[in-house]
């Protein structure tokens, strides 16, 4: 308050104001204007608003790089080419595809050292996002098998995100957003601009959050994308067609080029000009030249090309109406290859207007609620560069396959395309949420295992170097937070049970060292110990999944595949795959209320995918969807020289600067790869024959990558004679 800012209040409104402070309550909005001055006509304000945001820098992590998408032309048996001059890549920047919670991911791209390399190609010039906005979690995925589908449920981790955005109603999603939007505000380049999606659940509200947060001066445009459907007509009030998507600008330089409706070019023969005319119903122009925009044409190329253009050269664009603020746009449909089954799916035709209203070719365009990849794939189409991200592990998976695509088709037509990263923040996430969970005073290390163990629901145990706690007669060793568990700690584990006679050992690890495993497991049993190897999931972290025992520990997957050599190249031929996954595996068929007369469900248990179903008379059948080891598999890729490329990070010194460090891991180069998609369920299980170099000094390693139906990765790496 300002020292010559008077108190004006009257006798009743002091007592009323010194009766609320006697008795602990909040003074009514009034009294912040009468006592503080604030002089703001329209705001607003949610339980524990705040003007804090993320401001934690942890590096990314390059978990995998696509940079070649494989040659559609070499067939089994045949050998991929390295010369394939169709499309080419385009050297320089790579696109990033990030896993991760974005207010961190804002965060650190905001104040670390890739906000150094987004300002030299120009900075950020556009954000889209359709953040979540239903009220009930939509983090589900339908999954095919066969000619059957089931519902992945979403992952602990997702709803836990849909805890934090609706968790405390209106009030946590604002907050959410809120946070969000400023830190996108503040990464957003000056002449850039932002979109976002929402429907009527939120619009009001996000139209005031985005006015406080970007200056209701800066609002641009709401428009209305106006949909058709088929759907039942409700009875009590209109059907809901359209979407709101607010269009602000970060300042008056931002860039906006006008669109129009069905625009398109055709060539145009100056002989045949009467004829074409007719046929597109263009009237009262008979010669090309009458028109003032064809004008432009001839004289913009004479200036170009110093002559009169041939007549095959005559390119004549005709434009249609400039676009309002009504886009009238289908939905996907779900007959057309651009459906990819995801339940919050945007049309392409959407981004495309989008993109090409504020951002010309080789800007950066950004999406940090990516969802099923509609965002990525345009902008790649329309020469653009991007950035985009997810919280959701499918997500990604799914956009990766998606990405994949689109650079197939433009190197099909002899187009450019960039490649891209897929980034994380791996262990300096989990080492962020440890520090952030832990009294600073107590020692980490014993805080965290003990976290862990509570989420396994184990017993903490003394008096051991590798055992943390026991669990159902399992001994159960923790593995580090920020480092893979290695072939030496488990052997360290072995040597620890075998000296206290410990037949069965539960070991619970973030990550594995590629090639551990079923080799490990084999020569410990040799030994008379069973070793159980089990994931961590990320929402360990959070209290609420441990309180109400929603963390699920999943055992390690393993892959089996072989590798063919004849000179200067190699093939790989995946052989086996197994997981041990469980969903509704308690289900009980005989509940009524969980499988009806005539219903069926699909459950995950023991690692196979089984459907249930009651017939008329009430009796329960299974039928086993997982018929064969490659019904898990939804996508597998090679790199045929894995550790030729180290991951390096960028952390902070001790003088508070960045440097290079390396990881100790390696990069997967995604050289080749096969996947399903939802109009092709086919997938080849042998590559082509590949050049590879030959080194006798250099033993090289081809590393198997295999993505499971439910976006889980796991890796295998082969060894292979110079």
């Amino acid at each position: 308050m300002g020292k010559d800012k008077k108190i004006d209040l009257t006798q009743s409104e002091l007592e009323e104001a010194r009766r609320f402070l006697d008795e602990g309550k909040p003074l009514p909005d009034k009294y912040r204007f009468k006592l503080f001055g604030d002089d703001r006509q329209v705001e607003l304000v949610w339980n524990g608003k705040t003007h804090q945001t993320e401001n934690a820098v942890l590096p990314f992590q390059t978990i995998e790089e696509v940079w070649e998408p494989r040659d559609e032309k070499a067939k089994k048996g045949e050998t991929e080419s390295a010369f394939d001059f169709s499309g080419s890549r385009t050297t320089g920047w790579a696109n990033k595809l990030i896993w991760g919670e974005n207010a961190l991911i804002l965060s650190s791209l905001k104040n670390g050292p890739l906000r150094e390399e987004i300002e030299r190609q120009g900075g950020i010039k556009l954000i889209y996002i359709d953040p979540p906005f239903k009220v009930d979690a939509d983090f589900s995925m339908d999954i095919e098998i066969g000619d059957e589908t089931f519902e992945k449920d979403p992952s602990v981790i997702e709803t836990l995100a849909y805890r934090d955005t609706w968790g405390e109603g209106t009030d946590s999603w604002i907050a959410m957003i809120y946070e969000r939007l400023k830190l996108m505000r503040d990464l957003l380049a000056d002449d850039g601009s932002i979109y976002v999606h929402c429907d009527y659940r939120v619009s009001g509200y996000m139209r005031l959050i985005l006015d406080e947060v970007f200056g209701k001066d800066y609002f641009r445009n709401e428009i209305i994308w106006h949909y058709q459907g088929s759907w039942v007509e409700p009875k009590k009030y209109f059907p809901r067609r359209h979407n709101s998507i607010f269009f602000y600008k970060k300042t008056e330089s931002a860039t906006f080029i006008r669109q129009h409706e069905d625009d398109h070019q055709d060539q145009v023969n100056f002989q045949r000009w009467e004829e074409y005319i007719e046929d597109n119903k263009i009237y009262g122009k008979k010669y090309p030249e009458h028109d003032s925009r064809f004008s432009t044409y001839l004289d913009k190329f004479k200036e170009e090309h110093g002559r009169e253009p041939r007549d095959e050269e005559v390119v004549y664009e005709i434009k249609g109406t400039v676009a309002g603020t009504v886009w009238n746009m289908k939905k996907v449909d779900p007959k057309s290859p651009q459906n990819i089954g995801y339940p919050t799916q945007k049309p392409e035709e959407l981004l495309e207007r989008i993109i090409k209203s504020s951002s010309n070719e080789g800007d950066i365009v950004t999406d940090f609620f990516v969802g099923s990849g509609t965002t990525a794939a345009v902008a790649e189409k329309l020469g653009r560069k991007w950035i985009c991200s997810d919280l959701g592990k499918f997500s990604i998976h799914t956009t990766r396959k998606r990405m994949i695509n689109a650079q197939r088709e433009l190197k099909d037509e002899g187009k450019g395309y960039r490649a891209f990263e897929i980034l994380n923040l791996g262990r300096y996430e989990r080492e962020y949420y440890v520090g952030e969970s832990q009294n600073k005073t107590a020692t980490r290390a014993n805080e965290y295992e003990d976290l862990i163990l509570r989420a396994y629901k184990a017993e903490p145990v003394k008096g051991f170097q590798m055992f943390s706690g026991k669990k159902s007669g399992h001994m159960v060793a923790v593995g580090p937070v920020n480092l893979p568990v290695t072939r030496g700690w488990v052997e360290n584990v072995v040597k620890e049970s075998l000296a206290n006679n410990v037949t069965q050992v539960d070991i619970l690890a973030f990550e594995y060292e590629m090639g551990l495993f079923p080799h490990i497991q084999e020569e410990a049993k040799d030994k008379g110990v069973t070793l159980e190897l089990k994931i961590i999931p990320p929402e360990v972290f959070d209290k609420r999944a441990v309180e109400k025992s929603e963390v699920n520990f999943y055992d390690v997957a393993w892959i089996d595949g072989e590798v063919a050599q004849k000179k200067g190249q190699a093939r790989v031929e995946l052989t086996n795959f197994s997981v041990n996954y469980e969903q509704d595996a308690n289900l009980d068929p005989g509940d009524k209320s969980d499988l009806g007369k005539g219903q069926s469900k699909i459950i995950v248990r023991g690692g196979q995918v089984v459907k249930l179903s009651k017939d008329d008379k009430r009796v329960v059948h299974e039928e086993v969807l997982t018929k064969s080891w490659t019904d898990w598999i939804d996508y597998w890729a090679v790199d045929f020289d894995f550790e030729s490329k180290k991951e390096l990070v960028q952390v902070k010194n001790d003088d508070g600067e960045f440097e290079e460090k390396w990881t100790g891991n390696y990069v997967f180069e995604n050289e080749w790869q096969s996947f399903r998609t939802k109009q092709d369920r086919e997938l080849e299980l042998e590559t082509p024959w590949h050049e590879i170099e030959e080194l006798e000094d250099h033993p090289r390693k081809i590393a198997i990558k295999v993505v499971d139906i439910f976006g889980n990765d796991t890796m295998k790496i082969i060894k292979i004679k110079p």
